[in-house]
């Protein structure tokens, strides 16, 4: 983390650092709190060892600092690791009784972003005053003059939606004032890219274009008559924030919608411990995050012998891997759902998966590859005497099912849920949603930064603190924990 400091810089022990890095995430302090609690706070100074000291054991650019080279050496992902390691050695865990092959859990829950979402006039507005900004920093000149240059008034006003002062509710209006908008902020690029090149590719400007264009792409058309009008629809992996351009749209269900990111945790369900996390936008599935969780557990040499995961992880390819390599897998399968409830269901059909054919419950056997549709004989569904039972096809038409692709691990699931003992070992996925809400009781709905590294960064954090706090649990007899 050291090959390159700056000259000037005050020596400061990395551990004494990283204990100020887990305290500040375990009373949730913001930088210049944490800074000043090392001077005010008695057990922030015993812990750093500090006490005779007349002036904070660090400064705010210290400590920044020391974050962000943590994050860049991936040295936060070793802090949780370490965790792990030291609740081995520490006693309450008797490692040689747990099982060899670890049974892992999977969950995820819901980030809101802390940057500002915006609609598309916003959007814009907001990209064109970072950049006029930005340029006025540059260039020394004032956002007056720069506008005088440009032909441009919007981005004097308070906001661009004052600027505009029009009535929303009048489409015309509205119209006019995206057109106006837009022309706008695209006469303040081109006059940076012709009249300023030199600042066209400056690092502070840069991205503010890249913004604007990323912003007009995804919501900007034009109509018939040629001029701007909002996109219908919305695109594929839509930018919804200036000050976070990772932030994204999501679901965590049909009914519950949020904007920002997903925290993914995975944890050993015998010793309690989370073992890896990642975070994501809140648009990418989950089982993307599933095969960056595999990859950290597999770090720490561990092997998982079961898993345990909700459906939306199903289709990873880590998932695909567990199983291969003779692990379980433990997740309620998707629930088969007709559009007519009148009708037999898929359950009703006889699926043999080893010989690839499906036979309806009057009798009739159709094969089938996997990921395909079945389409039963129109004939034999037409003189069927279960016909009203099955299907509702036109005449001339017959019984149609789909067969998943992961058919096989479904049948499986499905067979899971119908016993008792299965019922049983799918409850077992409780402990890894405990794990998450005590997260998400440490942490709050909020994220504390600004993109997705950093969040991981907040997450890993957290979730060594939630071990520690495991090991002392575990290791502290009751009686002295009621004391």
């Amino acid at each position: 983390m050291y090959r390159d400091t700056g000259a000037g810089e005050d020596p400061l022990a990395p551990g004494m650092m990283c204990m100020a890095i887990l305290l500040q995430g375990y009373v949730q302090a913001s930088d210049a709190e944490a800074v000043e609690l090392t001077l005010m706070d008695a057990r922030w100074r015993l812990v750093l060892d500090c006490l005779g000291a007349e002036k904070p054991a660090f400064s705010q650019g210290s400590l920044k600092n020391f974050r962000d080279r943590l994050i860049a050496h991936d040295m936060d992902r070793r802090l949780l690791e370490r965790t792990v390691e030291v609740a081995k050695k520490t006693r309450g865990f008797d490692w040689k009784k747990l099982p060899k092959d670890l049974r892992v859990g999977m969950d995820s829950r819901p980030l809101v972003g802390a940057g500002r979402v915006e609609d598309t006039y916003n959007l814009l507005g907001h990209a064109a005053k970072k950049l006029l900004g930005a340029v006025t920093k540059l260039t020394g000149r004032t956002p007056e003059s720069v506008c005088r240059a440009t032909g441009i008034q919007l981005l004097l006003a308070p906001s661009i939606k004052a600027g505009l002062d029009i009535d929303w509710s009048d489409r015309a209006q509205k119209a006019n004032a995206l057109d106006r908008v837009v022309r706008e902020v695209d006469a303040l690029v081109e006059w940076i890219e012709t009249k300023q090149p030199m600042l066209a590719t400056e690092k502070s400007i840069e991205p503010h274009i890249q913004a604007i264009h990323e912003v007009e792409e995804q919501n900007i058309e034009r109509d018939a008559s040629n001029k701007m009008k909002v996109r219908s629809g919305v695109a594929k992996d839509r930018r919804i924030s200036i000050e976070d351009p990772q932030m994204r749209h999501g679901r965590k269900s049909k009914s519950k919608r949020f904007n920002g990111y997903k925290e993914h945790v995975a944890a050993d369900m015998d010793a309690g411990l989370i073992l890896a996390c990642a975070v994501t936008p809140a648009n990418v599935p989950e089982e993307k995050a599933a095969i960056d969780l595999k990859d950290d557990v597999t770090r720490q040499r561990s092997c998982i012998g079961e898993l345990l995961i909700d459906r939306g992880y199903l289709n990873s390819e880590a998932v695909n891997d567990i199983e291969s390599s003779g692990g379980t897998l433990i997740c309620k399968p998707w629930p088969a759902r007709n559009k007519r409830k009148d009708l037999f269901y898929k359950a009703d059909f006889v699926i043999n998966t080893r010989d690839k054919t499906i036979t309806c419950p009057a009798g009739e056997t159709e094969s089938f590859d996997w990921g395909s549709i079945v389409r039963f004989d129109p004939n034999a569904c037409g003189a069927c005497s279960h016909r009203a039972l099955c299907t509702h096809a036109a005449s001339g038409g017959g019984r149609v099912v789909r067969i998943a692709k992961d058919e096989r691990r479904q049948k499986r699931l499905r067979k899971l849920q119908t016993t008792k003992s299965g019922r049983k070992r799918l409850r077992g996925r409780t402990p890894i949603e405990h794990r998450l809400a005590h997260i998400a009781q440490r942490k709050g709905p909020r994220a504390r930064y600004l993109g997705t590294r950093k969040n991981l960064f907040d997450l890993r954090r957290a979730s060594a603190i939630q071990n520690l706090e495991t090991v002392q649990r575990v290791s502290t007899p009751s009686r002295t924990r009621a004391a």
